[in-house]
């Protein structure tokens, strides 16, 4: 009678303990994940781990096949909040380019953000791997880049400048190289006007574009999509968080509904 009512506690133990090391384990893989750790690291903004909810950085990255040794160019960084994450990802083994405003640009806001970029990337050791060029460059010698990315910056380029970034883009990839963009999504059949003036761009134009140049697309994901966006708002996609362009208008609207719907679009050099 007795051994028969302790067999039942040492199961039990033996369960409990199970379940610690499976915990003990999952803490161990996702504190040794590099992609994990640089999303986590300590010298990123407070304001900009907030968007994470919004931008997903490491369901993104991770459907962009990223490896810590590559060598990364980055689009058009703006204030990095992309950048933030990137460096820390490859300060080991990697490289990172960032391609930001072209440094002589004779527009006040282009110089000014440019500034702002380059202030950040010396403010912190963590950055000194970092390397800045201009958006318009040849980016990096041919082929000698494993990744080029984009995010949230096509709207900025329709038209000449497009194909001159990805053009650049193709060269400067190794064969088999990745080309991960991510972009405000428009409505299929939106007319150009429509999508210099909203900031959403189709996918169809984004992958025709691409295309063009002599990629191939390998697959699209829906990890940045939003159905609460209906894209049609009076600022175009700035009126949403986090730009609010009608400021207090209307806010408490315009924040549950979150930012942008987006498109994922994984290309890649032949």
């Amino acid at each position: 009678m007795i051994a028969t009512k302790l067999k039942p506690n040492k199961d039990l133990l033996f369960l409990k303990n199970i379940f610690i090391l499976l915990i003990l384990t999952l803490s161990f893989s996702l504190s040794a994940d590099p992609l994990q750790k640089a999303i986590n690291n300590e010298f990123r903004d407070v304001k900009n781990v907030s968007r994470d909810i919004h931008r997903n950085p490491y369901e993104t990255l991770s459907f962009f096949e990223l490896k810590p040794f590559m060598t990364i160019v980055e689009l058009s960084p703006g204030s990095g909040w992309y950048t933030e994450i990137l460096a820390s990802y490859l300060k080991n083994s990697g490289t990172l380019i960032a391609a930001h405003f072209d440094k002589n640009s004779k527009n006040n806001y282009l110089q000014k953000s440019r500034l702002n970029f380059e202030k950040k990337i010396i403010s912190d050791p963590a950055y000194n791997k970092v390397k800045i060029v201009d958006l318009t460059s040849k980016l990096s010698e041919p082929e000698s880049v494993d990744a080029v990315l984009t995010f949230r910056n096509l709207h900025n380029w329709l038209g000449p400048m497009m194909d001159k970034v990805f053009s650049n883009t193709f060269t400067a990839l190794k064969s088999g190289g990745i080309f991960g963009v991510v972009e405000h999504r428009a409505k299929s059949g939106t007319p150009m006007k429509e999508m210099k003036r909203s900031g959403y761009v189709t996918e169809e134009y984004a992958i025709e574009i691409a295309k063009k140049h002599g990629f191939k697309l390998i697959s699209r994901s829906e990890i940045n999509a939003n159905p609460k966006d209906t894209k049609n708002h009076p600022k175009g996609v700035w009126t949403l968080p986090p730009s609010f362009r009608l400021k207090e208008k209307n806010k408490d609207k315009y924040a549950a509904i979150g930012e942008s719907d987006r498109m994922t679009l994984l290309f890649k050099k032949p």
